[in-house]
């Protein structure tokens, strides 16, 4: 099967690449090993948030953040996006002033969208938190989207567009013969002017085939969600400094996170749940959340996730081969900037630079130099 580019993994970042080089009359074909949104893409907390960014992400976040406010009409279908907020809730005053230092340094950088909010104000927003927290800080365009419905839509309207999705088919070979890259799937033949490699927690491997080597790790984040409760939080909810991450969805339900990894086996394709981590987190929850200690918890999962050792993504060009690219090792926080990566690495694929400064995230950057 012939293409102008070839992108290796179907995630939000690689549906959204393909829909932005098919908006552009680019022929693509799209290799996922499972299914569209198998992995992290489809079984993340679906938090849409600019709160909390590292500097370096701030550029590229804020412009993602304005494409999710019209996302749903752009792609002709549902996300799920609702900008309901987040709020990350400080604990005591240690937390407030941890919140002030990153403000200064936010504003002197031009940065004005996190804004901190007093206990008063906290407990407006949610009257339900403890009566020992002390404040928080808040975004207002923040949300939260469903990652499933998000990373599919992607998939719709590329497909509308023309490009092509193979599901079930592994890339097990790639190489470069003159001007062409020659993938071998278990089932057939791709050729492409140009690769994208989106392969999350397998991305290091296919970096291996393009000619780059990277210090990919791969972790199994947990998520729990509850029976339906009566409706007490609408801002998206997260803490300062301690492993607290949920929302409630429209239907009561209450989705919790916070970080706690379980078991992940890459080579099985497969996660384990580490169920006293799990408690831990239901546990931290119910002391912010006194009303959650009623909570039933009525499913549990693990997706697996790719991390950088700096907790910044890879996103740009191979530097040891032409025409290919990457844009993987999102550490848990990459489904926010799924549209602006797309629409980054189309811009890279067919002008060969972007408007936003990607240095921080080369994929060289952990390589020694040689003085």
């Amino acid at each position: 099967m012939k293409s102008d580019v070839l992108i290796i993994g179907g995630g939000i970042q690689g549906s959204a690449t393909a829909y932005y080089l098919a908006r552009h009359g680019v022929s693509v074909v799209v290799l996922e090993k499972d299914y569209v949104a198998r992995h992290a893409s489809g079984v993340n907390a679906g938090g849409v948030r600019l709160l909390g960014r590292d500097l370096a992400e701030v550029p590229l976040s804020k412009a993602s953040m304005q494409m999710w406010q019209t996302l749903d009409e752009e792609l002709g279908h549902e996300t799920g996006f609702r900008a309901q907020s987040i709020v990350n809730i400080a604990s005591d005053e240690k937390d407030m002033q941890a919140l002030r230092s990153r403000q200064e340094i936010m504003r002197a950088e031009g940065h004005d969208h996190e804004r901190i909010i007093d206990q008063s104000e906290l407990r407006d927003l949610l009257p339900h938190v403890s009566p020992e927290c002390v404040g928080g800080v808040t975004s207002s365009l923040d949300g939260y989207a469903i990652p499933y419905k998000a990373t599919v839509a992607f998939r719709r309207a590329a497909e509308r567009l023309g490009a092509v999705f193979c599901e079930g088919e592994e890339l097990v070979g790639l190489r470069r013969v003159g001007e062409t890259w020659l993938g071998q799937g278990r089932h057939q033949r791709f050729e492409a002017d140009t690769v994208v490699n989106c392969a999350g927690a397998w991305a290091d491997q296919i970096a291996l085939m393009i000619g780059d080597n990277v210090p990919l790790s791969h972790a199994a984040p947990m998520l729990m969600i509850t029976a339906r409760m009566p409706h007490f939080a609408k801002p998206v909810v997260g803490a300062v400094s301690r492993q607290l991450s949920f929302k409630q969805f429209e239907n009561g339900t209450v989705l919790i996170g916070g970080g706690a990894k379980g078991f992940a086996d890459r080579a099985r394709n497969a996660t384990r749940l580490d169920y006293k981590k799990l408690a831990a987190a239901a546990r931290t929850t119910a002391e912010f959340f006194p009303i959650m200690r009623s909570a039933a918890i009525n499913r549990m999962w693990a997706g697996l996730e790719a991390y950088m050792p700096d907790n910044l993504p890879v996103i740009g060009p191979a530097v040891n081969a032409d025409r290919a690219f990457h844009a993987f090792g999102f550490s848990a926080h990459g489904f926010q900037m799924g549209p602006i990566v797309g629409q980054t690495m189309a811009d890279l694929v067919l002008k060969g630079q972007s408007r936003y400064a990607l240095g921080a995230f080369r994929v060289d950057r952990f390589d020694r130099k040689v003085l």
